[in-house]
Formats: structure tokens, sequence, C-alpha cells
């Protein structure tokens, strides 16, 4: 037992004033802890009444999208959202995240997030009113085909002080459009032509020359190389059986340095004397079309002005640009003989090296080759190539319609000639009309080494497009010096697939083909489509298909229908197609259009 001194009451009363102090205060402090919990539940109570009651009214919210139906195009969904909130809805603590969502089957694709706030907030996003706001947002996503049957929903979520509240989802529009991705992507390549004839006309030619003013034909010349070589070449056309006749000429001249009357009897009287040696051998090589009416035919020029032009232009005669500059002045034949005769007089080398050559006969005879029948090109192409030209094997791709033959002809061409740009290029045509992009690719870039021309360059261009180089297909056809109808279509379909319609329109011209009609109807020109369409005699599945399309914009059911049936005969597939075109969604309850596509 302890006992305390008086001293000592102080220190314990002074014990207990400080133990009573901090029991108070411990019970102050509890009971400030306890408001602050209460205090702060109201808060937290408060701002989840405040979302909540966002959320409760979150149908008074409106919103409109632009456009209604969604649609893709240059490879893109595109829209623009606005909402429009009402006086006294958005919390001025409040914010809210406003995500469009396109949702499709086995996916969704979302749009950027637009992220509002209330007056009360900082941040550095759209605020909305407390008296009631609007906002805007656009956004697009890329395309994809699964879109094509699609919604777009907003999932929009509100938060305030920590606390979110999820108000669900609304649907704003459908979705997707896609006609602008129904464009005919295939290559319009150019086919390098062969130089195949089959008849192809060669002459004969050989000079009898004659003394000044004399018209018999000496011996010495009919033993000239000339003659001799018409004779040979007589018998030999004769014994050819790839060769006929097919007529000949027989042309006498004299110079123009003499008289003008006595040269028009000296040309006649050569003329004479020629023919008779040249019927004589024609006899003699028995050539059978000699005997036809017409076969031999003459002419006779009395003064061969232009043969003496030509002879002095490829002469070595000083001043001779001169002299015939001189003699052009003159228009009077007899002027002009007798300034020819005194140019011969003051230049001997004329006299004695141009005129002679000027008194002559000039015996043509005129020849068909006869070529290869077809039979006789395919029969070779198989059991014996060598025996064909270049030509003749390049026109011998031209005789089927199967692509396999043909590109093995066409390399045949390339291996006969390894630098012959036609056999390059022409087999990168085939590989494209096999859709074998790449290897058309690399048979054009072959080509393009041997000679870099223009139908090289569009090929280029479209085996670039159809492997997914738009950016080179367009330096391509832009690099064409002589742009025709396939570079402007390929332009035309690269616009399309950009989304530049008009551009599109331009490029096709007067063209009637399928992409030029889509051009038109992306151009909001239904009607310019149809006339298109209507022209075009032969119709593939996908143009049919097209046409009916084009008959919802015209608002003509029958052509819609009709043009429908006739797509899904020729292609059933095409009915799952149409039974979620977008395109055809004001029909999806009608009887007709249930008939087409079940």
């Amino acid at each position: 037992m302890f006992f305390f001194s008086r001293k000592h009451s102080s220190f314990v009363v002074s014990v207990r004033i400080l133990l009573n102090f901090k029991t108070h205060n411990l019970i102050t402090m509890k009971r400030i802890k306890i408001l602050a919990s209460i205090a702060f539940a109201v808060l937290i109570m408060t701002s989840c009444n405040s979302i909540n009651k966002m959320s409760k009214d979150y149908e008074n919210v409106s919103y409109k999208v632009v456009p209604e139906v969604l649609e893709t195009h240059a490879g893109e969904v595109d829209m623009t959202l606005t909402g429009s909130f009402p006086e006294k809805y958005f919390v001025k603590k409040a914010i809210v995240e406003v995500t469009p969502v396109l949702v499709y089957e086995g996916g969704e694709t979302a749009f950027e997030t637009m992220v509002l706030q209330g007056e009360d907030v900082t941040e550095n996003n759209k605020t909305i009113s407390y008296d009631g706001g609007t906002f805007t947002t656009s956004g697009k996503v890329p395309f994809t085909k699964e879109m094509k049957q699609s919604e777009l929903i907003l999932r929009v979520n509100a938060s305030m002080k920590g606390k979110s509240v999820g108000f669900g989802e609304l649907k704003v529009a459908d979705g997707v459009v896609a006609t602008s991705t129904y464009f005919g992507a295939k290559g319009d390549p150019i086919l390098m032509p062969d130089k195949f004839k089959r008849i192809i006309g060669e002459s004969k030619v050989a000079d009898i020359m004659y003394l000044i003013n004399r018209a018999n034909i000496r011996g010495s010349e009919l033993k000239s190389e000339d003659i001799a070589a018409l004779k040979s070449y007589l018998k030999d056309v004769e014994a050819a059986e790839n060769l006929e006749f097919v007529g000949a000429e027989v042309s006498s001249y004299a110079s123009p340095d003499g008289a003008l009357d006595l040269n028009e009897k000296l040309s006649g009287k050569r003329g004479v004397t020629a023919e008779k040696f040249f019927t004589r051998e024609l006899n003699r090589a028995k050539v059978e079309e000699a005997k036809n009416d017409g076969f031999v035919t003459s002419k006779t020029t009395a003064e061969d002005w232009d043969g003496f032009q030509t002879l002095m232009a490829g002469s070595d005669i000083q001043d001779k640009e001169l002299i015939l500059r001189v003699l052009s002045m003159y228009q009077d034949p007899v002027v002009r003989e007798k300034e020819i005769k005194n140019i011969s007089a003051a230049y001997k080398v004329i006299a004695d090296d141009i005129l002679p050559q000027l008194r002559r006969s000039k015996i043509t005879v005129n020849v068909n080759k006869i070529g290869f029948t077809d039979e006789e090109i395919m029969d070779y192409i198989h059991s014996n190539p060598d025996t064909l030209g270049l030509e003749e094997v390049l026109y011998a791709a031209t005789l089927t319609e199967d692509l396999d033959k043909q590109l093995s002809t066409y390399e045949l061409a390339l291996e006969k000639a390894p630098k012959c740009v036609r056999a390059a290029n022409n087999i990168g045509y085939v590989y494209m009309k096999m859709h074998k992009f790449e290897e058309s690719k690399a048979a054009f870039e072959k080509a393009q080494t041997l000679y870099d021309n223009d139908a090289v360059k569009t090929n280029l261009a479209y085996a670039s497009l159809l492997t997914g180089d738009v950016a080179k297909a367009k330096d391509y056809f832009n690099s064409v010096e002589k742009p025709g109808k396939e570079v402007n279509n390929g332009l035309g379909l690269i616009s399309i697939m950009e989304g530049r319609y008009q551009d599109a329109v331009n490029y096709y011209g007067k063209e009637t083909c399928y992409n030029a009609a889509l051009a038109h109807l992306l151009n909001d020109d239904a009607q310019g489509a149809k006339a298109i369409l209507d022209n075009i005699s032969e119709g593939c599945a996908k143009l049919f298909y097209l046409k009916a399309i084009v008959g919802v914009h015209v608002q003509n059911e029958d052509y819609t229908f009709n043009n429908l049936r006739s797509a899904c005969e020729k292609e059933p597939k095409m009915k799952d197609m149409a039974k979620k075109d977008l395109e055809f969604a004001k029909y999806f309850e009608n009887d007709t259009f249930k008939s087409v596509v079940e």
C-alpha cells in the first residue's frame, strides 16, 4: 500500500486532469472521424445519385449520325455524331465518355472516344453546360467486309469523384453500305501485236540503160547483172509454191537535158523496146499470169526531173544544193532544159555520171509471198517450231483461247528471240489474264529491261495495282507519254478506290464499261450509270447486280428485281449477298424481293 503526502496530492490532481483531457480529446477525435466518414458516404451517395440520375434521364439525350446508314469510301467508314443534352441534365462535376462502336458478327470496331465534362471540371475536354449543350465528333475506321451487316452503337460512361456509372448501349445507325467496294479489280493490259502477214508483197527491179538519144537495147545490157538477176527471179517465182505473180510495170525515161518533144518520143520508143524484151522473157519463164490482160503496164516520163533531183542530192558534187535551188526556179521545161545543158557543160561530172543514169527503162515485177495457213502454223508449233519465224510464232499465240497454250507459245517466241520485248510483254499479259499477278509483274519487269515503252509502263502499272502497290501504279500510269484508254481506265479505277468519284468519271469519259457506270453511281448520277449499263450487251452476274442497285437509286422496282433475279440465276451466292446488302434494305420485307433471294 502506498501513501501520498500532501505535497504529492497536486501531482495526482494533475494526472487526473491530464487523463480526463486525453479521454475527452480521444472521444472528440473519434466523433470527428465518424462524422467525416458519414460526410464522405453522403458525398459518394450524392455523387452516385447525381450520375445515376443522368443515367436514368439518359433517354432525354438525343443523337444524330450522318450518314444515317453508314457507308464505306476509300476503304474507310466515316461518320459524324452530334449529341444534344437537355437543360439541367449534365452534372457540373461529371465527366462523360461517349464511344461509338461498330458491332458485327464476330467482332466490333470502336471509333475514337469523345470525352465531355461538366462546367465545374477543369480538365481539357469539351464542356457541356448545366443549362444544356451539344457536341459533334467525327471519326473513321478501316472497313472490313464483316461490317456490311452491322450496327453503330454508343457506349456511354459517366464518372464523378472516383465513381462511374455505365449508361448501357444505344443503337444510333445501321451499317455499312459497301457499293464503293464493288469495282472490277482487273487489269486492262496491252498486248503487243505480231507483225505477221500471210501475204507479203515483194518486188524485183531491173534497169535497161540507153545511150543518149537512142532507144535500142544494146547487147551489153542484155548481159548485165540486173537483167541476169531478173531472168533468174522470173524462173524462181514460177517454180515456187508460195510465190505468185501479181503484175509488172515498165517505166521508161529520158534525161531532162534534151528538147521536150524529142524526149517524149524517145521515152516512148524506149518503152516499146523494153516491154518487147520483157514480154519475151516472161514467155521463156512460162509465167502463166503474164497471159492475163493488164498484167504488164507501161508508163513514160519525158523528163525525169525527180530522178535528176534524187541523184544530185545523193552525189558528192560541189554546190549541188545551189544547183538544185536554181533549177527549181524555172517551171518552163524549155528554160529548165537550157539551164541543165548549161550546168552540164560547166560541170562535166553531171554530164558523165548523173544524166546517163536517167536514160533508162525500169522493169518492176510484183510478187506475193504466201505464208503458212493457220492450220499449218498450229501444226508446226507442236511438231516442228523451228520451221516458223518469230512473227509466225507470235501470231500462233493468237490462234487459241487456251491461256496455257498462249503462254507456252510466247515463251517459245522469247526463247527464239531473247531480246524480243513483245514476247516478254505478252507473257506478262497472259499471266495477268490468268490472275497470276506476281508472275505477270515479273514478266513486265523483264520486258522493261528490253524496251521501256508506253505499253510496258501501262502493263507494269496494272501489275503494281493488282499486287497492292497503288502508289507505284499511279507513278507508272502518269509516266506514260501518250496515254490511251487503258491508262485512263486504270487511273479511273484508282480514283474509285480512293473515293475521288468525279475524277473517276472524268477519266472514264465516254467509256462504256462496268467501272465507268459504278463511278457515275458513286458520284450521285444514277441515271448516267443506268445509261452506261444499258449499253453493255453482255452481262455477267456482277453487272446485273449493279443494275439492281442502280434500280433502287432511280426508284424503278421492276428494273431492280429483274436484274437482281438475273444476277442470282447466274451466280446463286449473290442471294446471300443481297439479303445483307443495305442497298436493298427497304425491300427486305418485300415479297418479290424475298422470292428472288430465297
